[in-house]
């Protein structure tokens, strides 16, 4: 079977990581993958020992040249499937390609935020199949007019083994100028608006209150840092905030953090919540999207309702007050990331929705 993927993500993490996860497992069954991706991106050089890789340039959504192209590459290639794994216009090129070439076709959809219900059906109907990464995305989907046998949930997956390194706490003190006796809470997400920093940011003063050694790191970048900045210097709490930036090293961090929280308004799935499980780190995180998926209440992590600043800091004081229990919740969590998520599940649902399309008409 030869399956041509295309991804369209500059750097390797998110989607982009999983597309080179599952490039590798495919390979290892025996699958011939070929990548279109972005010039200059970072999965075009990792994933050359698992596919036939065609950088191609791509100058945003509207770029009907890279919709040719990617036709071309097809009639050349010439692949049993397409499997689309991007938005930011590949899902449209990769629709048009897919009816251009004959081609038949699946597309990932990893975001659970809403599109109009007319697009949605004029825009998925084109595709063989599409795999949504949680049963939240599915549902959103299904609401929005796609017939539920042309949607199937095949989960993101987290390379477990990748996240069993020791802390070296000294170390990690040194990177995020921290005391000596710092409680460290990381929370791993774009800085912007549906990410929902502004509510932990709100209850900060009220968990500082009771656990003033407590220290929040935001590993990310994003268009509002400038404003969270702001707020934390306007509720006072600026001198335990850390805006530390995108970082590639979260296998070594994550290790040293007693708590992950996310407080998104919206989420397909999360997968830095999969890592933080992964790495037997407790969690806080928001009833929203595909989070209940991964954090299970009280079995894998605390659940609150998005937006309440509140019950964010009753939750993240808890854990910190509860050594037992932010114990269970990090085995909790290693559980069921090890029994859900594994690359090796990943990697079968998608190869199974590929010989499910390949054996079916359109």
């Amino acid at each position: 079977m030869k399956v041509l993927h295309v991804e369209t993500g500059m750097n390797l993490y998110g989607g982009a990581l999983q597309v080179f996860y599952l490039l590798r497992g495919l390979q290892e069954k025996g699958i011939e993958n070929v990548l279109v991706c972005p010039r200059g991106s970072e999965i075009a050089q990792a994933a050359t020992p698992f596919a036939d890789v065609h950088p191609l340039t791509m100058r945003g959504e509207l770029d009907f040249i890279f919709g040719h192209r990617l036709s071309q590459t097809i009639l050349r290639k010439r692949p049993d499937l397409l499997h689309v794994h991007s938005r930011r216009g590949a899902d449209l090129w990769g629709a048009l390609a897919a009816i251009r070439t004959g081609c038949k076709s699946i597309v990932t959809r990893r975001v659970d935020n809403p599109e109009k219900p007319w697009l949605v059906r004029l825009k998925y109907r084109q595709f063989d199949h599409v795999i949504a990464i949680s049963d939240g995305i599915r549902n959103v989907l299904l609401h929005e007019g796609v017939p539920a046998d042309h949607v199937t949930c095949v989960h993101s997956a987290v390379d477990v083994d990748v996240w069993q390194k020791p802390c070296n706490r000294p170390w990690f003190n040194q990177q995020f100028g921290l005391p000596e006796n710092a409680r460290a809470i990381g929370v791993i997400a774009q800085l912007i608006a549906r990410k929902g920093h502004r509510f932990l940011i709100e209850a900060m003063p009220a968990v500082l209150d009771k656990h003033p050694e407590a220290y929040f790191i935001f590993f990310g970048k994003g268009t509002l840092q400038q404003e969270l900045e702001e707020l934390c210097r306007d509720i006072g709490v600026e001198k335990h905030v850390v805006f530390a930036g995108f970082r590639n090293d979260l296998d070594r961090i994550l290790p040293c953090l007693d708590l992950v929280v996310h407080p998104a308004l919206m989420e397909g799935l999360g997968v830095s919540l999969l890592q933080a499980a992964a790495a037997r780190v407790p969690i806080v995180a928001a009833r929203a999207g595909g989070i209940p998926e991964i954090v299970i209440n009280a079995v894998s992590g605390l659940l609150v309702e998005p937006g309440n600043s509140r019950e964010l800091e009753e939750k993240i004081s808890r854990i910190l007050a509860d050594e037992k229990l932010a114990d269970a919740l990090a085995q909790g969590g290693r559980a069921v990331v090890e029994e859900k998520y594994s690359l090796a599940r990943m990697v079968e649902g998608n190869l199974n929705m590929y010989r499910y399309v390949l054996d079916h008409q359109k």
